[in-house]
């Protein structure tokens, strides 16, 4: 129950978050895997088209390349959250899930350990997603994605490709958003074509052209103006439906790109910013609510939905209205 309140992808610095993931070591270890398991991402890439770098990024955040999944009881983790918190009925269908697969004999008990959460699997596979996405990789008439690394890369890819992947594309690009830019254009909801990004002045990083400006991506500035800018397109809402959290996303699009061989981001973070406590999130998010900006249950986690009340905030006060939990707006929502 503790755990439940404490993903890093919400409580962490974006930059923390991303030193944490995307390291030499975990790069040397994917290239590893990536050589290892050559036919095998060659079968999911032809049959799924999805990225193999995608997938090996996927599998070293989720679990460290299979050497941190979890050792908690999947039945057990999912039947406790099913009685307890705020997502019973959500861990209920989990409970069953899990039940379910071990009736049909997928997976053995002693396979199914897991995540307090009950996600297993080198790719953490919640029961509901395996049921959904598993497949038999190499036709031994079981869908193990725990030590089978065909069933696991194919899962894994049907996973992303039924979610909607485009085969080809990228996840997105580091772009520089020019001075005085509107960031109340930075919103998931407003996705335009590359090439009008392009007209208001936001440019790829590197300085190469963007290979489809037909293509429409929105804008994510996740450390604010004093951070760099990301255009996000349709494949990086795919890996969001693995997991929602913008931080996770852009640390597997990121880890993918470094494993294809790409350099590491081009701008610096603010990393003189203060990170504020739990305690300071949850008060910031009361505090919007008080000003009638935030329409959700202040819960610490800032996500999306906090962004977008921030800019609301910092729009009606007259400041560049980037979203950025800074310890310099917690003072302004304070009134000091």
């Amino acid at each position: 129950m503790d755990l439940m309140d404490s993903q890093p992808e919400f409580t962490k610095a974006i930059w923390d978050y991303l030193d944490i993931l995307v390291n030499d070591n975990r790069l040397a270890k994917g290239r590893e895997i990536l050589a290892k398991y050559k036919p095998q991402f060659d079968a999911a890439e032809k049959a799924y088209g999805v990225d193999r770098y995608i997938i090996a990024a996927i599998w070293g955040i989720e679990s460290n390349y299979s050497t941190q999944m979890g050792d908690r009881s999947v039945v057990q983790s999912t039947a406790t959250l099913a009685c307890v918190g705020r997502r019973q009925a959500y861990f209920k269908d989990e409970f069953l899930s899990a039940l379910e697969i071990l009736n049909r004999g997928d997976l053995q008990p002693e396979q199914m350990r897991g995540s307090w959460a009950g996600a297993f699997g080198p790719t953490q596979f919640m029961p509901t997603a395996f049921k959904r996405y598993a497949v038999d990789g190499d036709g031994d008439g079981r869908r193990d994605v725990v030590d089978n690394a065909s069933d696991l890369i194919a899962s894994t890819a049907n996973n992303l490709k039924k979610d909607g992947w485009q085969n080809g594309a990228s996840w997105g690009y580091e772009v520089v958003v020019p001075q005085g830019f509107d960031y109340m254009l930075a919103d998931r909801a407003k996705a335009m074509p590359l090439s009008q990004w392009e007209h208001l002045g936001v440019k790829r990083a590197n300085n190469q052209p963007f290979p489809r400006s037909s293509e429409k991506a929105y804008l994510l500035a996740p450390a604010g103006a004093q951070g760099p800018g990301f255009l996000m397109l349709q494949n990086f809402r795919v890996i969001m439906k693995y997991n929602p959290a913008e931080a996770y996303a852009l640390a597997i699009g990121h880890f993918a790109d470094r494993l294809r061989g790409e350099p590491p981001f081009v701008q610096p973070w603010p990393r003189q910013e203060r990170v504020l406590s739990r305690a300071e999130r949850l008060e910031l998010q009361q505090l919007l609510v008080q000003r009638g900006f935030y329409k959700g249950t202040p819960d610490g986690q800032l996500g999306g939905q906090t962004r977008e009340a921030l800019r609301g905030f910092q729009a009606s006060i007259g400041t560049p209205a980037d979203g950025f939990a800074s310890a310099e707006v917690l003072e302004r929502l304070r009134g000091r």
